[in-house]
């Protein structure tokens, strides 16, 4: 099979966000849809219901704004790559999204937290060398991914949890 070139989404985002959640590239599934993690195995809402309400239930949009009402900002470090299937350990031929324009924009940004390994390396190899300091806080937080299956959600969910507080974040209690 030959790598498609793909193409990301744009942020979700409002100027007053205070954390940013990067991913590396959307899967087949979100692409799909047009969604930020739309496959049903992907921890990622189920973990974003529990800690800011942005419960899977609820439409996109609401848990969208739910986000957005948390301070959080949603994208990912990929504006366009190419890969074969939807795992990250396929991307080929990547091109970083401009974030020395989105941090110009959403200055009160103080943390990114990475779902995942691959968006780290990404954002550090592609993004980082280009953008001037003050930078805002790194972590990488395990990621949402199915193909993480490794680790228990309790575990992912505790992990989020740390770090979206210790970014500012009102937390649901848990």
């Amino acid at each position: 099979m030959s790598a498609a070139r793909l193409q990301g989404f744009p942020p979700v985002a409002r100027a007053d966000a205070r954390v940013l959640v990067l991913g590396s590239m959307p899967g087949a599934a979100s692409l799909t849809a047009q969604r930020y993690y739309a496959h049903p195995q992907n921890r990622f809402w189920p973990i974003m219901g529990a800690l800011v309400g942005a419960d899977p239930a609820l439409p996109y949009e609401q848990r969208l704004r739910r986000l957005n009402d948390a301070g959080i900002a949603l994208w990912d470090v990929l504006a366009s790559c190419e890969r074969s299937g939807s795992l990250d350990t396929a991307i080929r031929a990547a091109e970083a999204n401009d974030f020395a324009r989105f941090f110009a924009t959403h200055a009160r940004v103080g943390a990114v937290l990475f779902n995942g390994a691959q968006a780290e390396t990404s954002f550090r190899r592609l993004v980082l060398p280009g953008l001037r300091a003050p930078l805002p806080a790194l972590r990488r937080l395990p990621s949402t991914s199915p193909a993480n299956a490794s680790q228990p959600m309790q575990m992912k969910l505790a992990a989020w949890r740390e770090a979206l507080v210790e970014a500012g974040v009102a937390v649901l209690p848990g």
